[in-house]
């Protein structure tokens, strides 16, 4: 079993352990422990999961998404196969409909929610995740310290404005990266505010060890290290059934090594990486697993 799996197991089985369960926007409760710390070595291993199937076309896309295409716009996941945020996207007349519960005289209660985001907003996510990081310039201005400066300690990408968030539909969960170059490893510590463990967790880790991988091979350094903080690590309740199958897997079924990561090295250009659903520059060579497991969405 990969060391990723292992970790994971244990971060799932601290929170049903020791988790509290708690309200929350979304209407379905969680169980939650307050922070959790997670540590990678890519030299060592490629952090995708076996002990499930994550479908890291989805997860890479959508991380070009937001990073390389710099785009809120629904409609670029959509033609590459990837459904993911169709949950939250913005309808045709600006508006976006969700079942939430809301804060009313200090509780919680279950309303419909109508929020009009303007006409000019359709098929987005509003002010979010890729729209942000073209704002901002945040890749460009991060590629070019790397190269230039690369013991600068303040290579720092952060998803979350405030000036932002009213016109964002779900601001970013997974909000700040901090980035440092030693002994010719690129290396990332990674801040996320919300942890949806099942669905969220093994996308976003895969992510971000591709998003290191890639920015490594455009500046001429080897992938090192992520450093993973969370705040608010959760299982919602209707996927603890799914999470107990994954940890029997990792108890009882063989072992399957961790795949490896391709990235062609004649790309030297981080906008040049085809995002298409091919994805013919990014490979994740012999992955196995132990299927897929159904978790539901909580909006």
């Amino acid at each position: 079993m990969s060391k990723f799996d292992k970790d994971y197991l244990k971060l799932c089985e601290e929170i049903l352990n020791n988790g509290v369960e708690v309200e929350n926007r979304t209407g379905i409760n969680t169980i939650k422990i307050p922070g959790y710390m997670l540590e990678f070595d890519l030299e060592k291993e490629f952090p995708i999961l076996t002990t499930k199937q994550v479908f890291f076309k989805n997860a890479i896309t959508e991380m070009l998404w937001i990073y390389q295409a710099q785009s809120n716009d629904v409609r670029w996941l959509q033609e590459r196969k990837n459904h993911i945020w169709d949950e939250w996207e913005i309808k045709e007349d600006g508006k976006w409909y969700a079942t939430q519960n809301v804060l009313e005289n200090g509780k919680l209660v279950k309303k419909e929610i109508e929020k009009d985001f303007g006409i000019e907003y359709a098929h987005t996510i509003g002010t979010a995740y890729g729209w942000i990081v073209k704002r901002y310039h945040l890749i460009d201005e991060l590629i070019a310290k790397i190269k230039n400066n690369p013991t600068d300690r303040r290579m720092v990408m952060s998803l979350w404005q405030n000036e932002f968030l009213e016109t964002a539909v779900l601001p970013s969960c997974v909000w700040s990266s901090e980035w440092d170059v030693t002994n010719g490893h690129l290396n990332l510590w990674v801040h996320q505010r919300s942890c949806d463990v099942p669905l969220g967790l093994p996308f976003n880790v895969t992510q971000y060890a591709v998003l290191l991988s890639l920015i490594a091979n455009v500046t001429n350094l080897k992938p090192g290290k992520i450093f993973w903080s969370i705040k608010d690590a959760h299982i919602y309740v209707n996927q603890v059934e799914g999470i107990k199958e994954q940890i029997r897997r990792g108890k009882e079924l063989p072992d399957l090594e961790a795949p490896t990561l391709w990235i062609n090295p004649e790309i030297k250009d981080f906008y040049k990486f085809d995002n298409s659903r091919e994805l013919k520059d990014i490979k994740i060579e012999n992955y196995k697993h132990h299927g897929k497991i159904e978790f539901e969405i909580a909006q």
